[in-house]
Order: C-alpha cells, then structure tokens, then sequence
C-alpha cells in the first residue's frame, strides 16, 4: 500500500517519529541492544563484553557515517528542493551516481540510519525501529514510483527492470548518462544526516550519552529546519 499524500508531505516529521517513538521503548525492557549483544557474543568468544560492546559501537558509527555518504551522494544529484519537496517532482528521472546501483539511495540510506541508531535502543526499540523505517520506506516508494511511471512510461520501466528497488546491486546497471553531482548541494541537504553520525561516534568515543543526545538533538533542529525552509522556498515558487 502506498504513502498518502500527508505521508509523503511529512515524511521527515514521520522520520523523526520512529526515532521519537522507539527511544522510550527502554520502557518495556532496559538493556541496551549492543550490550545485550556484546554479552551473548562475549560468552561464547570468551572476549570482554564491554571492549567488543565497544567495538559495536564504533561499527555502529562507520555505519552511520556510510548512511550519510549514500544520502549526500544521492543527494548530490537531486536539489534540495527536490529532496525535501512536498510532493513527488517527476520532471526529470535521475538515472546517475548512486542510481545506477539502486533506485532509492536515499531510503536505503534511511535503513542503515535505523540499524545503525537501533544500536543505542533497547532491543525492542531496535526491533521496532528497523521495521518502522522498512514498512515507511517501502509506501514512500510505491508512491513514487506510481508517479514516475504514469509520467515517463516505458523509460521508467526500463530504469525499474534494470536497477533494484531498494537493496543495491554490487555493479552499476546502467551506463552514466555524465550528469554531473554537485556535492556542495548534497552536503547542504545531508547536514542532519551527518549531525546523527557525529552523534553516534562522539558516544562510541566518550560513552557519554548526554553528548549523543546533545549532537542528536542538534541534528533534529536542523533535519526539521531543511524541511520546513524548503517546503517554504517551493511553495514561494
């Protein structure tokens, strides 16, 4: 089932929701789900839970810093405009950098954020949190993609039967077209994407969970801010 229009109009609202909604879940059950992992692990390799807690932790921040580099790559060949749009710009069909691996960088990009934050969650948090972005990503993109193809035809069906929807292909499946990026626009978009990998590295280094909630926090002022500044400049349009 696809994204309603409020859905798609709100999405980064609903993004900040799962997060939102998933953090309290230590609520239901207290630990955390790296150190209930770094534990069972630990038993079993007969390795310090708290060093390979560690270990995770900082495989959680490489993982976020991915995250945002697939996001700003993405990001890079779309304007900001278009990125944070209120509706679905079919104008052109951006067949270039990360799109010629999958068809949804950025939603893939949104699922690594998920797994990657679900490490600083409880293990329902984390659990819930995963499945929250997967179920949003996948209505977003069924939106999306009804609205490509009812504007380009049988071009976005080529592009659709040869690139993968959400999970990428190890090699590029369609040829560049030399479209060229332009990463000052990506990195302006991503700022709040980076501000999460700050977040989740500063505490893989300190363990100090008021200095990832502090950065976090940051990057949610500034993830809410490019929404509400973009759907304004579009709306001025």
């Amino acid at each position: 089932m696809r994204a309603t229009n409020w859905e798609f109009a709100n999405r980064a609202l609903l993004f900040g929701l799962i997060f939102a909604f998933a953090f309290p879940l230590y609520s239901v059950e207290q630990q955390n789900s790296t150190a209930a992992f770094a534990n069972w692990l630990g038993t079993r390799l007969g390795k310090d839970p708290d060093l390979l807690a560690r270990l995770l932790f900082a495989c959680a921040a490489f993982l976020m810093v991915a995250a945002a580099l697939i996001r700003t790559w993405a990001s890079s060949y779309l304007q900001a405009n278009v990125v944070y749009a209120a509706e679905v710009k079919t104008e052109s069909l951006v067949a270039d950098g990360p799109y010629r691996w999958v068809r949804n960088p950025l939603y893939f990009g949104n699922i690594l954020i998920a797994v990657g934050m679900g490490s600083m969650m409880s293990r329902t948090g984390t659990v819930v949190a995963i499945v929250a972005m997967l179920v949003f990503c996948y209505r977003l993109i069924l939106r999306e993609e009804s609205d490509f193809k009812d504007s380009h035809g049988e071009q976005y069906e080529r592009y659709r039967a040869a690139v993968p929807r959400l999970w990428p292909s190890p090699w590029p499946r369609i040829a560049a077209s030399g479209r060229p990026a332009k990463w000052s626009e990506g990195f302006k978009a991503e700022s709040w994407c980076w501000g999460f990998a700050a977040a989740l590295a500063a505490f893989a280094i300190t363990l100090n969970i008021k200095v990832f909630f502090g950065i976090l926090g940051t990057a949610v002022v500034l993830l809410w801010l490019s929404s509400v500044v973009q759907k304004r400049s579009n709306s001025s349009s």
